[in-house]
């Protein structure tokens, strides 16, 4: 654990000192710029860049007291287990008195960083954001500014971060080590991008514990990237398996959306489940165990991952921790036949 103490948020008052102007011109620059010269436009505007100056939206709100509104952001809120996740900060930040705005970053940068623009604006407490992609730095950008901010979801590589997450190496390992169990020698794999740290997870684990199997993995595992972590993707990647011509005997899949997907898609094309092609989820969200062929999933702590990267938020030390749950496969028809 490392304590940081993160530099005081640049204020508009800053920005004029800097720029030698008033603080009305400032906000004119900000939100009336044709009433202000080209030449003190650009002297204000340089200010802001070098103090990382975030206007923010929820002046009056800060002047009447602390804010309470924390910010989220998750890749998918129509994934089920993000809308668990989500439930888990809600009750915690409820017990605070405070209110959680959410936003979906559909797994693409821009458009976290369009959120996170936006939170930051309406002058939010707080951050839990599952990272679009690898790199943090914009986020410890953030936590430099002064504003809280909890990794959900993802190990944090960064000593200035706080996180909440799962092991996936071990949650996916635990998947292969029980398909390899039921006598599959080759499976397919519905990732997403390496660039999503949970898929990089995923796929090491896999890897790892085929590995320990004695299978070799170039082999054994069929790694099939999908362009979007839903059940369209997961119909899509398994029609890509299917066509393959040493076509393996089971579909690990990154979450139980693409499982879903996947399952309509083998019922389809009249394979059966599990003797013609057995099937394993990720998350074990609620649906899993009610499908017409109960899916065998790796059933992660949603609610408490939620409620405690929000508890991490609100906590007054300052002190960066990381959290680390471990996850369970939970044993289904879709790859036992039995229930």
């Amino acid at each position: 654990m490392t304590t940081t103490v993160p530099r005081r948020r640049a204020s508009i008052s800053d920005v004029a000192r800097l720029a030698g102007v008033s603080v009305g011109t400032v906000s004119n620059v900000l939100n009336r710029p044709d009433r202000v010269s080209p030449t003190t436009r650009e002297r204000v505007q340089a200010a802001i860049g070098e103090l990382d100056f975030v206007p923010n939206g929820s002046a009056r709100q800060l002047r009447a007291g602390t804010i309470t509104t924390a910010g989220a952001i998750v890749l998918d809120v129509a994934n089920p287990f993000f809308t668990d996740v989500a439930r888990g900060i809600e009750d915690r930040l409820e017990e605070a008195d405070h209110t959680l705005m959410l936003a979906s970053s559909d797994e693409e940068p821009e458009r976290e960083a369009r959120y996170l623009r936006l939170f930051e604006e309406h002058g939010v407490q707080g951050l839990m954001v599952v990272p679009a992609t690898s790199d943090v730095e914009h986020l410890e950008a953030i936590r430099a500014r002064g504003l809280r901010v909890v990794l959900l979801d993802r190990p944090s590589p960064s000593d200035t971060l706080s996180s909440v997450a799962v092991d996936d190496r071990a949650g996916a390992g635990a998947a292969a080590q029980h398909l390899v169990g039921l006598g599959h020698e080759r499976i397919a794999f519905l990732n997403g991008p390496h660039t999503i740290r949970q898929c990089a997870d995923r796929a090491e684990g896999m890897a790892a514990a085929l590995a320990s199997a004695g299978l070799d993995p170039e082999h054994a595992l069929v790694e099939v990237t999908i362009d979007s972590l839903n059940a369209e993707g997961g119909q899509r990647g398994t029609e890509r398996v299917l066509d393959l011509a040493d076509r393996p005997t089971a579909v690990m899949c990154v979450n139980d959306l693409t499982a879903l997907g996947a399952l309509r898609t083998l019922r389809a094309a009249g394979i059966p489940v599990p003797s013609g092609m057995a099937v394993v989820g990720y998350d074990d969200v609620t649906f899993a165990g009610e499908l017409a062929t109960p899916l065998t999933s790796v059933r992660q702590p949603t609610h408490l991952l939620g409620y405690r990267a929000a508890d991490l938020l609100l906590d007054e030390d300052e002190t960066v921790v990381h959290v680390t749950f471990q996850p369970e496969l939970v044993v289904r028809e879709s790859t036992t036949g039995t229930s």
